[in-house]
């Protein structure tokens, strides 16, 4: 029976193997927090809910993984449908259009028809609920208590329209539905977080035509031309967007790294690792930010294509 420190050093070097993780220069500070006794959906749904409560630490953010019981040889074991512990809901019409984050709208449908009731006024932010799935028992809905998901409203050093936008985030990425495999064992509920670098949700979660899509009315609200792509007005509203992100969690008191500081970061990251003669594992496509690439060191170079183990591995998704 692995100990906690062996736990700790597994998952350790699983965030250290993870070749989409910019985050890696701090792969040794990651805490364990044991919740392998959890056996019933009410325990782990309670050790979920003290994983968002650790990391989220008042916007100090602490990186952290929650360890479930592994599984046997050849069965399923506990799983977490939800991708993340935190997302919001995709209300989609019959037009197509969605109300809140596209990317979950199948989620969601999937979960109302298990029972979910959103609230009464829908909006772009409602937070899905989390659905535990234990061996023996039917897939069970927990609503996450309002203490335990920190958010913050967006808004903008220099445009003050800005914050009538009502956007707002959460503090802490936390993946929920991969498994944490190395030495012979599977962990398929196995909770893990670090801290948010700014454009993964000004450029990816807000700006992406498939998410939020907010570069339009951004450009709108800028007065910026939209009829001819030479203009830039994507570039434009983007960088605003994430100048937006970043000032807010800031003056929130959040962590959150900009993707210049991750880019040299990570860089330091590498040296400290070709250092100790291990190759870094790496997929260029993630690494490299989506805003202001080849300005960043990450982009000048390429990555070792190996996926050792132990490792943090993609899961069908359970539902």
């Amino acid at each position: 029976m692995p100990t906690a420190d062996d736990l700790t050093q597994l998952a350790r070097i699983a965030w250290r193997n993870n070749a989409r993780c910019i985050g890696r220069l701090f792969w040794n500070t990651l805490e364990l927090l044991n919740a392998r006794t959890a056996t019933g959906a009410d325990e782990i749904f309670e050790a979920c809910v003290a994983h968002l409560r650790h990391s989220t630490n008042g916007g100090k953010i602490r990186s952290a993984v929650t360890l479930f019981a592994p599984a046997a040889e050849g069965e399923r074991g506990i799983r977490i449908w939800n991708r993340q512990l935190v997302r919001y809901a995709g209300y989609r019409a019959a037009d197509g259009s969605v109300l809140g984050d596209p990317d979950q709208a199948d989620f969601t449908a999937r979960v109302m028809e298990m029972g979910w009731q959103p609230p009464r006024e829908r909006t772009a932010f409602d937070i899905l609920p989390l659905v535990i799935d234990v061996p023996g028992d039917r897939p069970r809905l927990y609503t996450l208590p309002a203490d335990a998901v920190l958010e913050v409203a967006i808004h903008h050093p220099d445009l003050p329209w800005f914050a009538e936008l009502g956007l707002k985030w959460h503090a802490v990425p936390v993946i929920s539905d991969m498994a944490l495999v190395g030495d012979g064992l599977r962990f398929p509920a196995a909770p893990f977080s670090g801290y948010y670098m700014g454009t993964e949700i000004g450029s990816r979660n807000f700006g992406d035509e498939s998410r939020y899509n907010l570069l339009p009315v951004i450009a709108e609200k800028m007065g910026i031309d939209r009829t001819a792509r030479r203009m830039l007005w994507k570039d434009r509203a983007l960088v605003e967007l994430n100048t937006a992100v970043l000032h807010s969690y800031r003056e929130a008191g959040v962590a959150i790294v900009d993707h210049h500081t991750a880019s040299t970061q990570f860089m330091q990251h590498v040296r400290n690792e070709e250092g100790c003669g291990r190759e870094v594992p790496g997929d260029w496509s993630w690494l490299v930010p989506p805003l202001s690439g080849s300005a960043c060191p990450v982009f000048h170079r390429y990555y070792g294509s190996e996926r050792p183990e132990p490792a943090f591995v993609e899961q069908p998704p359970a539902w």
